[in-house]
């Protein structure tokens, strides 16, 4: 499977999207290759998203969530145990990791939550009143007052011939 997409054509024809291209890239490249922990981004509604991680073996404490710069860092950490030869077999994964996300602007954390070893993180698109598009009135006289002073003004006319 090829990893590796090339940008370059795109970034000839295109002004602006440099941020975009640069981010694509770089997920690109920071790709872990073993996919873990798994995880399911799901859209709650137009606005609203949730995160979740399967993170079995790790309690809420092994786990630091940072939000900064559009970017969502969860990390998880297991405190050094003793292995003193109970296990025959250790399949549950107990090995440090780190899963970065791109957020969208205005995106921001809301909560994060752990049960039965998935960790949920909310997210919601929250956009600053300032930039909402905002309806703008018209002010002076309404459309009909207009028609209404055209038609006074021809039978003035009338009038004066």
């Amino acid at each position: 499977m090829r990893t590796n997409f090339d940008f370059t054509p795109y970034r000839r024809s295109t002004v602006g999207f440099d941020r975009l291209f640069d981010l694509l890239e770089a997920t690109a490249r920071t790709e872990t290759a073993d996919g873990y922990p798994p995880f399911d981004i799901e859209r709650e509604s137009e606005d609203s998203y949730q995160i979740t991680l399967a993170v079995a073996g790790f309690r809420p404490d092994d786990i630091e969530i940072v939000a900064q710069n559009n970017q969502l860092t969860v990390s998880g950490r297991k405190p050094d145990e003793r292995d003193d030869g109970r296990f025959v077999h250790r399949g549950i994964a107990t090995r440090a990791f780190e899963r970065r996300f791109q957020l969208a602007d205005f995106v921001q954390v809301q909560h994060a939550s752990f049960d039965n070893g998935l960790l949920r993180i909310a997210l919601k698109r929250e956009i600053p009143e300032a930039m909402k598009p905002r309806r703008i009135e018209i002010t002076g006289a309404a459309a009909n007052d207009r028609s209404g002073d055209r038609l006074e003004d021809k039978q003035a006319e009338r009038s004066a011939a």
